[in-house]
Parts: structure tokens; C-alpha cells; sequence
């Protein structure tokens, strides 16, 4: 019995001495932490969904702080996040372009011609196994099985015959669905800009009109009658200059296959 408590004893000593010295260490090495970091962080969406480019809220804010990284880059806080941020670390809160993501690709089911019939998983990667670019005859379309819809944490995406469509007001361009997309193909761009091209295939137009009814055939019609020359043919495909574009719509309206098209803008209060 004595010996129980003697041992009991000891290691209550011991413990006492242990938690006195690692007291001591964490005095002696204690990092201060800048406070601002916490208002930072308290200040993000709290989506942890890594579209600012650091992984997770917590990264971001002590780069921000620490770093100085952009204080606009929390897409799910949006200006709201930006404002506030930019209010702790002082800085001048100008105003920033909103992105979304979206699909270059106007492929659906009825316009795409198919390599083969697609039986499997629903998976885009799992498809792009059985065919070297998977179901569709066009190596650059969307293959429209839901990855990227399954990767959107804000409900954005959807398959809508047999294509990937963004639904602008819920994106906050986290580019999650990029990601996810094993093709690579969907892209960033300006919330504002009013026209977009739907096709994304470098092939020349007699080859894109055998695999797909919805392509574009680099005609150059578009690129004749822009008033602004903000659409120009390159590489066998019509890209447009964002900062050219007035959004008129004669690029859409001239276009013969109807694959370049007008986004609504929704303008807030």
C-alpha cells in the first residue's frame, strides 16, 4: 500500500514539474499572433473551398495579413468579405470585377454526334477511358456526365442535354468545377461581359461540321460585321476581346450556327 502511494506521489510530482516547464517553454517561445488575422477570418464566407487559391479560410486570412494577398479574393463573400477586409487592414476598397465560370462548349445531346453509347458510371473520367476523348465525336466537348456538377458546392451546375450550364447567380467562380472537369474546359470570365462563344474546338470548320452541329466553323462572319472589332478568328475559332466588347449582340445575331450567346446580366439595387 505504501508503495502505491509512494508512486502516486512521484508522478503527481513529476506532472507538476513537467506542466511548469512546458508553462516556462510556452512563454519563452510564444509567437505573438497578429489579432487581425482572426478579424480577417471571421470576415470570409467560411466556405473552405480554396477558389482564393490558399487552402481553406484560415490560409488565406494570414496571407492577407501577413502576405498581403488580395483582399477580394473570398468569391463566396463576395464584395461584402472585400469591404470588410478591406476595412481591417485599412486598405482602399475599390471596386473589383465578379467572375463566374462557364462552359465553352454548345455540344448537347441532339447537336454532338456520338464516337460511341456511353453505358458506365456516371463519371466524365470513368467515360474518358472507353474513348480517348470520351462518347462524343469531338475531342473539346463537354462530356456532360457531372463531375464538375458534383464538385460545385453552391448548387451552380447543371447538365442540361448533355452539357454543363452555370447558373450565373449562384456562381462564385471557387473554379471547383474546373477542377473537376478532367478535359480542362471550363474557364473564368467576367460576370459583366454580355456575349460569349460556346465552342472551344481548334479543328478547322469542315472537320467541327462532321462531329458537331453546334460548333463553330471559323466562317469569320462574326468577326466582319463587330462594329467594335472585338471578335477575331484565331486558330480555326472566333475569341472575343473583353475589354473591346460592348455586348451589342451582332456577333450572336450574324453568327450561322448559333453558338455564340447573350448572358443575362442581372443588375442589383
Amino acid at each position: 500500500m505504501e508503495n502505491i502511494l509512494y508512486a502516486i506521489l512521484v508522478l503527481g510530482v513529476m506532472g507538476a514539474v513537467f506542466g511548469a516547464v512546458l508553462a516556462f517553454a510556452a512563454k519563452v517561445f510564444h509567437v505573438e499572433q497578429d489579432p487581425r488575422i482572426a478579424e480577417v477570418r471571421s470576415a470570409l464566407a467560411g466556405a473552405n473551398c480554396g477558389g482564393c487559391g490558399f487552402p481553406g479560410c484560415d490560409a488565406y486570412a494570414q496571407a492577407v495579413v501577413l502576405e498581403g494577398a488580395a483582399p477580394n479574393l473570398c468569391s463566396p463573400g463576395g464584395s461584402k468579405s472585400a469591404e470588410k477586409i478591406c476595412e481591417i487592414m485599412c486598405l482602399d476598397n475599390s471596386a473589383e470585377a465578379k467572375y463566374v465560370a462557364f462552359v465553352p462548349c454548345s455540344g448537347s445531346s441532339e447537336k454532338a454526334k456520338k464516337l460511341f453509347e456511353y453505358e458506365g458510371p456516371a463519371d466524365c473520367l470513368a467515360a474518358m477511358r472507353f474513348g480517348n476523348k470520351g462518347p462524343k465525336l469531338c475531342q473539346f466537348s463537354c462530356i456532360g456526365l457531372g463531375n464538375c456538377v458534383n464538385a460545385c458546392m453552391f448548387g451552380a451546375m447543371n447538365i442540361v442535354n448533355g452539357v454543363a450550364e452555370v447558373d450565373r447567380e449562384k456562381c462564385v467562380a471557387c473554379m471547383a468545377c474546373a477542377e473537376a472537369c478532367p478535359k480542362g474546359i471550363i474557364k473564368k470570365v467576367p460576370y459583366e461581359q454580355k456575349v460569349l462563344v460556346g465552342c472551344r474546338s481548334t479543328d478547322k470548320g469542315a472537320a467541327k461540321r462532321k462531329v458537331c452541329d453546334a460548333s463553330c466553323i471559323a466562317c469569320m462572319k462574326c468577326q466582319r460585321e463587330c462594329p467594335h472589332e472585338a471578335i477575331v478568328v484565331e486558330n480555326n475559332i472566333a475569341v472575343i476581346d473583353y475589354d473591346k466588347c460592348t455586348g451589342c449582340g451582332t456577333c450572336a445575331k450574324v453568327c450561322p450556327r448559333s453558338i455564340i450567346h447573350p448572358q443575362k446580366i442581372y443588375v442589383q439595387d
